[in-house]
């Protein structure tokens, strides 16, 4: 806006000649630019712009409209058409009651201009002696006429732009705005689903606790006959189950002690590196028997990552995932830069429908697996989102398995 009226003004002083106050116009458009980068740092500071503070910025572009006016011709200047602009503004963005008091503001200053103005100077053509000056004298009121004609149109086409400009950007504002609204909700129903989990999960550790440590004894003593009976078979199958058993309970005490840890307090700094190769080492020893090629690539040294239990967690839940539905080996490749790690897991499953690929993750009971609640996968988009990175699951080319990227931001320096 200041630079559509220092431009009408440039034209009116240098274009037309019209003998205007050159003096307070440029100074009006002096202080508007100074408000106006006081506005500009206003804009970066953290405190919320509240509505009061919105209309204040409104009205004074009101001001300032109106003193440019009053300095050239008042209500009869074409360019009257500007107090168009804060007022559509303010009925966009504005609750109603103070779209309301815009008209009124709008309107008291445009009525004012109607009586107290500097009036524009006659503007004629150059004076003419001898026998054409009686037809010149004849020609002054049609050339008035076309000039303030010229001047009409002049100021409705240079209003149509920017109330289209503002009205555009301010609908992309809001559309975004309805956008970043829609999402925090979304985020906000998928933490008190994951609380919810939580909730159930010590529930739950606690109420397996006793079973699990009753297993344990009975297990015991059904080893020491095996031992004293010299059923070596049975002995060996009572070891895996001891196994099994404590690698249950094991995972109960880590929940137990994990339970209302933040993130600072759950994780450390780890060599990137280092922490991929202690998830495929945790995942190995869990399924000995399936097949992992596992490749790695990225500038050295390797930056650093939280590790953090949950998103350990997280991999190794993916990784069984994948093996699950492959017959023969999956893949795992690492590559970094000093922003992120982007993890790319194939396996040779039956691979993912498009449908299926947009809402898993989403929620605790979409599932691939015929008896799964798809809890395991929720868990782990929820972790991911967490520490600001993201999954993305589809079929593989050529439709068989599917791929599954993640990507987890780094922290280049650090030591």
């Amino acid at each position: 806006m200041i630079v559509g009226e220092g431009l009408i003004i440039f034209i009116s002083l240098y274009g037309l000649e019209i003998p205007l106050r050159e003096v307070p116009l440029w100074g009006i458009l002096t202080l508007l630019g100074v408000f106006n980068w006081w506005t500009w740092l206003r804009l970066g500071s953290q405190e919320p712009i509240s509505e009061n503070e919105l209309f204040i910025q409104l009205s004074c572009d009101v001001l300032a409209i109106t003193a440019i006016l009053y300095f050239t011709g008042g209500a009869t200047n074409p360019i009257a058409w500007f107090f168009l602009l804060p007022l559509i503004i303010a009925a966009t963005v504005l609750p109603q009651e103070y779209t309301w008091y815009m008209v009124i503001f709008t309107s008291g200053c445009y009525t004012m201009l109607m009586s107290y103005y500097h009036p524009l100077p006659d503007i004629q053509p150059i004076p003419v002696q001898g026998e054409n000056a009686h037809a010149m004298h004849a020609m002054l009121p049609k050339h008035d006429l076309d000039l303030h004609v010229f001047g009409m149109w002049f100021g409705f086409v240079f209003s149509a732009v920017l109330v289209a400009y503002f009205v555009v950007e301010m609908a992309k504002t809001l559309r975004a705005r309805d956008r970043s609204l829609a999402e925090a909700r979304e985020l906000s129903l998928r933490n008190e689903r994951v609380v919810a989990l939580g909730t159930l999960a010590a529930g739950a550790a606690h109420e397996m606790g006793t079973p699990l440590g009753t297993m344990a004894i009975l297990i015991r003593e059904i080893e020491n006959d095996c031992e004293a009976g010299e059923d070596i078979e049975l002995g060996h199958k009572m070891k895996i189950l001891r196994e099994q058993v404590a690698r249950c309970k094991q995972a109960l005490s880590v929940m137990s002690v994990s339970a209302g840890e933040i993130r600072a307090e759950s994780g450390h700094l780890m060599p990137l590196t280092a922490y991929l190769d202690s998830v495929v080492e945790s995942w190995r020893q869990q399924l000995p028997g399936k097949k992992l090629h596992y490749r790695k690539a990225g500038p050295m040294p390797p930056p650093g990552i939280l590790a953090e239990l949950t998103l350990t967690h997280a991999l190794i839940n993916i990784l069984n995932n994948a093996a699950e539905v492959s017959l023969k080996s999956i893949e795992l490749h690492a590559r970094w830069d000093q922003q992120s790690v982007t993890l790319r897991i194939l396996d040779s499953g039956p691979g993912i429908t498009p449908s299926l690929s947009e809402q898993i993750g989403k929620s605790p009971v979409v599932s691939t697996k015929d008896q799964g609640l798809g809890v395991g996968l929720f868990l782990a988009f929820a972790t991911i989102n967490r520490l600001d990175g993201s999954i993305d699951m589809t079929p593989r080319q050529g439709g068989v398995g599917t791929r599954t990227q993640i990507t987890l931001p780094v922290i280049s320096h650090w030591s």
